[in-house]
């Protein structure tokens, strides 16, 4: 991630979906991010969701115009952060749970078919509190934006 392009970005460390699923403990129908791009340790990755009509939400969101929640944008921003962060030596282990969330906003529909992509800066951790800026695009368009707030238990 460049700092005039977001977009622009070459990955260190991959963390495939077979990775996410020994580093979260979500699983299906709630695991919302199919790889994590590692950017620059400990700061910066982006999160990979490859968004199907098969999914449940879909069912009554809506069936005549189906829409990805808005909430499902932030968990998946959420998730994004928690394997960026439970990947590291340090946090082994342990959970991220949700703590907070600031600033959110809704800039566009995602719907099936589409792959929407998370940015996520880790801002701060101190004492087992941290805050992160998620940012989902798809394509080159913001879809949404918010700050995190989490607590590593």
């Amino acid at each position: 991630m460049t700092e005039t392009d977001p977009l622009e970005y070459t990955p260190v460390r991959v963390i495939p979906c077979e990775g996410v699923l020994k580093i979260i403990p979500h699983r299906y129908p709630f695991l919302l991010v199919d790889r994590v791009e590692i950017i620059e340790e400990n700061r910066r990755g982006v999160g990979i969701k490859c968004v199907t009509a098969n999914e449940l939400c879909f069912h009554g969101h809506f069936p005549e115009r189906p829409l990805l929640p808005g909430v499902l944008i932030l968990e998946a921003m959420a998730q994004t952060s928690a394997a960026m962060m439970m990947s590291l030596p340090q946090t082994k282990g342990h959970f991220a749970l949700f703590a907070g969330i600031n600033k959110a906003r809704f800039r566009r529909q995602v719907v099936p078919g589409e792959v929407m992509k998370l940015f996520i800066e880790i801002l701060r951790v101190k004492s087992r509190v941290g805050k992160a800026q998620g940012r989902a695009f798809v394509g080159a368009e913001l879809a949404a934006e918010a700050e995190l707030i989490f607590a590593i238990d």
